[in-house]
């Protein structure tokens, strides 16, 4: 038997990691400025994280939700606590995906309606509803396109406020920082007016943070930055630094019923162990500042490379947006350089994420390897 061949591979075997550095099977080692898509918040194999799950392993890794699980309810109040998101109510699953797909319901159940609004070059997922709110015609398949979704300009204020005035929508799905799109943001004026819209229309605003939470724009939220109230958030990727998990918080003016939503491994012990873990370190190290002071670090050292056209994104969720396509340019970064990052949709942008403790030196060593390559 072979593999389902549809990623496109780099020549790369990693086969240890420690911080920053990811390791290959010759021995060469990588600086990680992609963190796997933005999953690697506190850095691979932090101590803290390894300690945390193998004491959590030595006790129980899994039961199901059919009993009482105190780690959840731990997990909630320190989560509600530190993304000062007290007043709204966990439930976990294990992907970024599945948390948009159970948002999404939510936003159907609560309303009585089923048409969703989302934004060009937005991506949510890749399963059944997720990947219908997605903008990317190469991953929706015929079956997900029965789905009833209206996909609309980001910041295109008159074609929203038509939209919402129809009476049969649902939710609203929009990312703080589009990450796979290229790094292109709501403005202030536009998020606040959809979210008034949301409000008097009874439309559920959803605040896709799978890549923008847990710290990386700067603050712990990226529609923190923007003033507003959502009535879900999906988080996921950075929440686990590795561990598979994701949920959604669902404001406390929606109310639960059993049976509303299900998971079998949702909350498991070691991924309520891993994500404790995560709040601990991003609390106890001042991440969120820190990605909030290296990220204006990192924006002025890109100001000092003329091929660099701007710096999109917030805090360590970042695309550098150069005036040539720059798939060739992460080519040679990772063989040449040995330094990971990302492509977007928006072929032109080099996708920045790592992990939330980099510190100003390896920033340096990343505008060296970039220089040098450019020159």
């Amino acid at each position: 038997m072979n593999l389902f061949d549809v990623y496109p591979l780099y020549n790369v075997t990693p086969v240890s990691a420690k911080g920053i550095v990811v390791t290959d099977d010759k021995g060469q080692e990588y600086l990680d400025f992609y963190g796997g898509h933005a999953v690697i918040s506190i850095g691979h194999s932090h101590p803290h994280y390894v300690k945390r799950l193998k004491e959590q392993l030595d006790k129980i890794g899994f039961y199901s939700n059919a009993v009482q699980n105190p780690l959840q309810v731990a997990l909630a109040q320190k989560l509600g606590q530190l993304s000062g998101c007290e007043n709204y109510n966990l439930f976990l699953c294990n992907s970024g995906a599945e948390a948009n797909e159970n948002a999404l319901k939510i936003a159907s159940f609560h309303t009585g309606k089923s048409r969703v609004i989302a934004f060009k070059n937005g991506f949510h997922g890749r399963t059944s509803a997720a990947v219908a709110v997605t903008d990317n015609e190469a991953i929706n398949a015929p079956l997900n396109k029965q789905q009833k979704v209206t996909i609309l300009p980001l910041n295109d204020l008159a074609s929203f406020t038509s939209e919402i005035g129809k009476g049969d929508v649902c939710g609203v799905i929009i990312e703080a920082i589009q990450g796979v799109g290229g790094l292109d943001e709501p403005t202030t004026e536009f998020y606040q007016e959809i979210a008034k819209a949301c409000q008097i229309n009874n439309v559920v605003l959803i605040a896709d943070e799978v890549q923008s939470g847990f710290g990386r724009s700067g603050k712990f939220f990226g529609f923190q930055h923007h003033g507003i109230v959502p009535d879900v958030i999906s988080i996921a990727k950075g929440m686990g630094n590795g561990f598979p998990v994701g949920g959604i918080l669902i404001h406390e003016d929606i109310k639960a019923s059993y049976g509303l939503l299900g998971t079998t491994f949702g909350g498991n012990h070691l991924a309520c162990a891993a994500t404790m873990a995560v709040l601990e370190v991003l609390e106890k190290d001042k991440l969120i500042e820190n990605a909030a002071e290296l990220g204006h670090y990192f924006r002025k050292k890109a100001s000092e490379i003329p091929q660099v056209k701007r710096v999109k994104g917030r805090g360590l969720m970042l695309g550098l947006e150069f005036y040539f396509e720059v798939s060739e340019l992460r080519k040679k970064l990772i063989y040449e350089q040995h330094l990971f990052t990302g492509g977007a949709k928006d072929k032109h942008v080099l996708r920045i994420l790592p992990a939330l403790n980099i510190t100003k030196e390896h920033i340096d060593i990343f505008f060296n390897a970039l220089k040098e390559e450019l020159t």
